[in-house]
């Protein structure tokens, strides 16, 4: 999660971002109604102007664009999070992510043909989600309530849900999958404004105390 509100303007503005990170103080109602207005208008147009870098933006400026895909995890996290936008969103909308990511391969791939080797190319594009529940959110919460510990993505969710408010307990153990990398950890510490440390590789804590009581998990 990246929550630098610093960046240089996008889709959202400093002042947008600050509001969604909650660093933004707002004493009348209407200005908060005014900031969410804003932000989804720029949204709705971001993701119009999408329409414009697909056919007019140079290959070579879309190189230079991705090329960070291959360095840059912070770039990877934020293509998956728009991707996730767009699904989420959608469904919650009843409209099949099929129908705008078939026809959105379907066009790419026909088009990197041509460009890469003046082809023409025939696609097929198979897009299937199967979902099992394994955790409602009111378990993970009664888990973190009891000190057991949950895996970062099950906290995520809850953050989603109910942003900082998971800082209400002193601290939260973190059962880690076998990653080599755990930017995204320290990237979710950061936005709930904890200090984490690591106990092993499979064990992280979050800790909003300052003190050393950690060590003793």
């Amino acid at each position: 999660m990246n929550v630098d509100a610093n960046r240089d303007r996008g889709i959202l503005s400093r002042a947008d971002r600050t509001y969604l990170l909650g660093e933004a103080e707002m004493s009348h109602e209407q200005s908060k109604r005014n900031a969410e207005a804003r932000i989804r208008r720029r949204v709705v147009d971001g993701i119009l102007d999408f329409d414009l870098l697909v056919h007019y933006l140079e290959r070579t400026d879309r190189k230079q664009v991705f090329e960070r895909a291959t360095t840059d995890e912070a770039f990877v996290d934020g293509l998956t999070a728009m991707l996730a936008f767009a699904y989420i969103g959608l469904r919650e909308q009843g409209v099949d992510f099929e129908q705008v990511l078939v026809p959105a391969v379907e066009s790419a791939e026909e088009v990197y043909a041509v460009d890469q080797s003046s082809t023409k190319v025939s696609v097929d594009v198979t897009f299937e989600v199967e979902t099992t529940v394994e955790s409602t959110l009111e378990g993970i919460q009664s888990r973190l309530a009891d000190g057991e510990p949950v895996t970062p993505r099950e906290l995520f969710s809850l953050v989603v849900e109910h942003g900082r408010d998971v800082a209400v307990h002193d601290r939260i153990r973190l059962r880690l999958a076998d990653e080599t990398s755990h930017d995204h950890v320290d990237r979710l510490a950061a936005y709930l404004e904890a200090d984490v440390r690591y106990a092993n590789d499979s064990l992280a804590v979050l800790h909003w105390d300052g003190d050393d009581e950690t060590r003793n998990t």
